[in-house]
């Protein structure tokens, strides 16, 4: 208001100034005064602009908040029930509910640790290198008030649903490694373990790639939902623990055949449902960022599904069940890292990519590895991400289809391996010493007897089924 009056109160005068001057010409002044004017009501109003830029007030969309609350349901939903129907379907009847409460109370486990100290070393105020700081352990100075950056200036979403759907990664990020050791592993093991990867991980790289500051985000990496946070962190972890923990009893002379392929479609399925709340809530705004990560994340696991199926046709004669099933989930972790930056067709390539090459991971690549990865956490999760995060490298280009980026393919390809060696460096490392530690103060495997009888009976004292 103060700027408004300065102004007329400048042109007034200038006006006042050039009638009352008897000694010149009204005609010939007044266009040389208006223009003085003129100039300086510009400047004014030019600042006063840059001024009210300055003070623009965030703003948060009602549409964004309730996108983002379901896209946490939708995470939460690929881990209970999904990802445990589909690793509980692929183990043995007498190991079901051992999985079962694995991956639930893993990624509960996970939630709460997340909101005492793990949201604040990820995204808190701290821009170091390779984590945040202490500032809000304890969701410390965290309110219904308090905003969240998104992809847009100016774009809010409540803090509070922003760490909420962030603790939904890091749990299923934990709950995907049990994968590796399933049908063996001592149950406060696989919790205690879970709770040092998590801190000494899964919570540097997120920052790393993620979280302001990061070495891996400075870098100019791409990863739009976590093919490194999530998926090659997690793969690493489950095949350092698949050597740590050794074979399973009769590992390469018993068939260890999955007792419910049924239990294993309807996890993948769910896994398929939940996990555009994973890609797609990754934009932050229900906007078009998000529709690009939804259609991606349809076509290309659609794209791994009839991948998976013809590799298997050609090199079996016969196309499974579980085969169109493990490749919808490749097909996911696959795109995951390119879902918000790869157009629709780059995503059926990364999709056909992803299905053909991790069937091979849990054929041939297992068996040159000669880990008993029970649940082929590596061989789908590992070669999946590391397939979608060098890809995202190539087709997020603007000539291939992509939102296009700030390097060349191969400058960009480059930046994507440097982000894949060092996410399968750190968690192979922080892993085994995990593996160690545990082992050590209370061991790793449970009793020869135990793994006989089954974890469900012996560990948690109730069968799955009573028939």
């Amino acid at each position: 208001m103060k700027k408004l009056l300065s102004m007329f109160s400048l042109v007034a005068l200038v006006g006042m100034s050039a009638m009352a001057s008897s000694g010149i010409s009204y005609a010939e002044d007044l266009p040389e005064a208006a223009e003085a004017a003129m100039e300086m009501v510009a400047d004014e109003t030019t600042e006063a602009v840059e001024v009210m830029a300055e003070e623009v007030v965030p703003t948060v969309d009602k549409g964004d908040t309730t996108w983002m609350m379901v896209a946490t349901l939708l995470v939460i939903l690929m881990t209970v029930p999904g990802l445990a129907l589909f690793y509980g379907g692929l183990v043995r009847s007498k190991n079901m509910l051992s999985v079962l409460m694995q991956v639930l109370v893993v990624f509960s486990l996970i939630s709460v640790a997340w909101a005492v100290y793990g949201y604040s070393l990820a995204f808190g105020s701290g821009e170091g290198l390779i984590v945040g700081d202490l500032g809000k352990v304890f969701l410390s100075g965290v309110t219904m008030d308090s905003l969240a950056a998104t992809f847009t200036d100016g774009v809010m979403i409540p803090e509070m649903i922003f760490i909420a759907f962030q603790s939904t990664f890091a749990g299923i990020t934990c709950a995907l490694i049990v994968g590796s050791f399933a049908e063996r592993m001592k149950f406060s093991a696989v919790l205690l373990f879970s709770l040092i990867w998590f801190t000494f991980s899964y919570i540097p790289i997120a920052h790393m790639v993620w979280g302001t500051g990061g070495y891996l985000l400075d870098k100019g990496a791409l990863d739009f939902a976590g093919g490194t946070v999530v998926h090659i962190n997690a793969a690493m972890a489950g095949l350092v623990g698949a050597y740590m923990v050794g074979k399973r009893i009769g590992y390469g002379k018993e068939a260890f055949t999955p007792h419910s392929l049924t239990m294993t479609m309807v996890g993948a399925s769910l896994l398929w449902v939940g996990w555009f709340g994973f890609n797609a809530g990754s934009n932050l705004e229900a906007t078009g960022g998000a529709t690009l990560a939804f259609i991606n994340t349809l076509l290309a696991t659609a794209a791994a599904v009839l991948a998976w199926t013809m590799g298997e046709t050609f090199t079996r004669g016969k196309a499974s069940m579980l085969g169109a099933a493990s490749g919808a989930v490749a097909g996911l972790v696959a795109i995951t890292p390119a879902c918000g930056s790869v157009g629709p067709i780059g995503a059926i390539i990364i999709g056909l990519a992803g299905g053909f090459l991790c069937l091979w991971g849990v054929t041939g690549l297992k068996k040159m590895l000669g880990a008993d990865d029970s649940l082929d956490v590596f061989g789908v999760h590992g070669v999946g991400g590391i397939v979608g995060a060098l890809l995202t490298g190539v087709f997020t280009d603007s000539s291939l289809g992509g939102i296009g980026m700030d390097t060349s393919i191969a400058e960009q390809v480059m930046i994507q391996g440097e982000g894949v060696l060092i996410t399968m460096a750190w968690s192979g490392i922080v892993a085994y010493i995990a593996y160690k530690i545990v082992d050590m103060v209370i061991g790793l495997r449970v009793s020869e007897e135990e793994e006989r009888e089954g974890l469900d009976t012996s560990v948690h004292g109730e069968r799955a089924y009573s028939y």
